[in-house]
């Protein structure tokens, strides 16, 4: 198909930000000053895990809603020799935890891991065995080139001096503010007189400053097996939590091999179980192919229809058999190869919705931020961490000055289900840091915050650059929709037109300000340039170097 995506829809938007273009390196993270610092790591002559570890940890400081050292994450490096692995630091649920731990909420039919009490939401309960900081460490001990003195640093700097509240921040204070208040120690930083900092204000966080500093000097050893876990651990034990010495000593992150399919000649690689995002992304693309997407138009009816059923197809299979490899037989095999993509493809009716349930047998008795990096020498990283939810637990813990995860709520709190809690279990999430080859070439890298609404996201991205030829800003930027079986959302800027012929097929239309978070991703170039670009959803920034060293043999002279 040629010609330019805008001539074959009436779903036309206009981009809102710019991207940034370099030849030494590039950093697209959710907030300037992190992209700042980790291309600060790429001007001194680091690479990009030296970049991207630099990035998350000044995002501890500056996007504090939604990454933290109490949280967990997956990475996607793609090292110089081409070679692709996964670096798994999720979550796990503790020791303690049994599968009837918590108690279903009465009536909780919408969703089902609510609980009473909201146990496995805010605080102490809620809050899983970290995995953030020893990925980060051996992340940079491994693949690195600088020491975690110096890439820790820009992060101390900024807690310790403070920064410029914006208005994304506020708006995520005030959405948490009713539980956050009934902390006193997280309220003192982001609600200080009672009401959310207003953008502009500055955020000061000393007492983290100390705990970086700390780590800085002794590694992650200074949680996993130091004084900073005796004071996790006892903040747990005197508030409830299930988190013990035990989870943070036994605590290991996993090195996997990611999940591959071939998408209309381009190779997609993404992450694997316990991830869902991989498999899914995949699986769908597959059903995808056998239209002829690009010649439907992006954002018609009849593509957005197509979108809406292989989402719902993906969720029904997600709950029927995602999960932890360990815990839960996943059937990678059959979920992402073609045959089963066929079967599927075969019961869509083109012209009105449906109601869908696994095709797989159950094999068992949003919020996130995401970065990317690359650097001159070949390495790239897409890494997605979390705290889970806004805040996470909505707790600070005194003696760290940090806001922990509160990934129990992933887990289905009733005994028997794949998502089940059980002793160890990692976290299952749609964490979607992704890269796109062709012919063997690395072209794409990509990811986004936004829970059970990343891997539709990140699909419907690879589908705008792949199927729509978008610039890499349009990709990022376009109008999104999302459903797993009940209401179709739509982004507002979808047509009215749109929307009706939707409702027409059978949809329960429902349009929205937002469909996940912001989306950043990195394009590179036949001619050795990359180009970096970020969403209009959050406060997104690239950062890249252009320009070099002075030509050999100038000598200069004096004026």
């Amino acid at each position: 198909m040629t010609g330019n995506w805008r001539d074959r829809t009436d779903a036309v938007f206009e981009c809102q930000k710019q991207p940034a273009s370099g030849s030494r390196g590039m950093v697209v993270s959710n907030h300037p000053l992190a992209s700042a610092a980790g291309a600060e790591m790429l001007a001194a002559g680091g690479n990009a895990i030296d970049a991207a570890i630099a990035t998350l940890f000044t995002l501890t400081v500056v996007e504090p809603m939604m990454v933290g050292i109490i949280g967990g994450g997956m990475a996607h490096i793609r090292l110089a020799d081409g070679s692709h692995r996964f670096i798994d630091g999720q979550s796990t649920v503790p020791l303690a935890v049994r599968p009837d731990t918590y108690r279903s909420k009465p009536g909780a039919a919408h969703d089902v891991f609510d609980t009473v009490g909201d146990e496995n939401l805010n605080g102490a309960k809620a809050v899983a065995v970290p995995g953030s900081l020893k990925a980060w460490c051996e992340t940079l001990r491994r693949f690195g080139t600088m020491p975690l003195a110096d890439v820790i640093q820009p992060a101390i700097k900024h807690a310790s001096r403070g920064y410029a509240a914006t208005p994304y921040l506020h708006e995520c204070i005030r959405d948490g503010a009713a539980v956050m208040l009934k902390d006193k120690a997280i309220s003192a930083i982001y609600l200080p007189k009672g009401t959310p900092l207003q953008a502009g204000e500055r955020v000061v966080q000393s007492e983290y400053a100390e705990t970086l500093t700390y780590i800085a000097q002794h590694g992650d050893g200074a949680l996993y097996t130091g004084p900073l876990g005796d004071i996790l651990v006892d903040y747990m034990k005197a508030n409830g939590g299930f988190i013990t010495r035990q989870d943070l000593t036994s605590y290991k992150t996993v090195e996997r091999a990611p999940i591959r399919t071939d998408y209309r000649g381009w190779q997609i690689l993404g992450p694997p179980p316990p991830a869902a995002s991989g498999v899914h992304i995949a699986q769908m693309l597959n059903i995808l192919e056998g239209y002829d997407i690009a010649a439907l138009g992006f954002g018609t009816a009849e593509t957005i229809h197509y979108l809406a059923e292989v989402l719902k197809i993906a969720f029904a299979d997600r709950a029927a058999a995602s999960g932890d490899p360990d815990f839960v037989g996943v059937p990678v095999e059959r979920l992402t190869s073609k045959d089963y993509a066929k079967e599927r493809r075969a019961a869509i009716d083109p012209e009105r919705a449906q109601r869908w349930s696994a095709g797989v047998a159950q094999l068992e008795g949003a919020h996130t931020t995401h970065m990317t990096a690359a650097d001159a020498f070949g390495n790239v990283v897409a890494t997605t961490q979390t705290i889970n939810n806004l805040f996470g637990a909505r707790i600070l813990i005194p003696g760290l000055g940090t806001v922990p995860n509160n990934y129990m709520n992933l887990y289905d709190p009733r005994p028997g289900h794949a998502l089940s809690l059980a002793p160890g279990k990692r976290v299952t999430t749609s964490m979607s840091p992704m890269m796109a080859l062709r012919d063997g070439r690395l072209i794409y890298a990509l990811g986004l915050p936004g829970g059970k609404k990343i891997f539709p996201s990140a699909m419907q991205a690879l589908v705008n650059l792949i199927d729509h030829g978008m610039s890499l800003q349009e990709a990022v930027e376009a109008p999104r929709v999302w459903t797993e079986g009940n209401a179709l959302e739509v982004e507002a800027t979808v047509p009215d037109s749109i929307r009706a012929a939707l409702a027409s097929m059978g949809h329960q239309v429902l349009a929205v300000p937002t469909v996940a978070g912001g989306m950043n991703a990195i394009q590179f170039h036949d001619d050795g340039s990359m180009s970096g670009a970020a969403c209009w959803r959050a406060d997104g920034t690239p950062v890249a170097l252009a320009g070099g060293l002075a030509r050999a043999g100038i000598r200069f002279g004096l004026a």
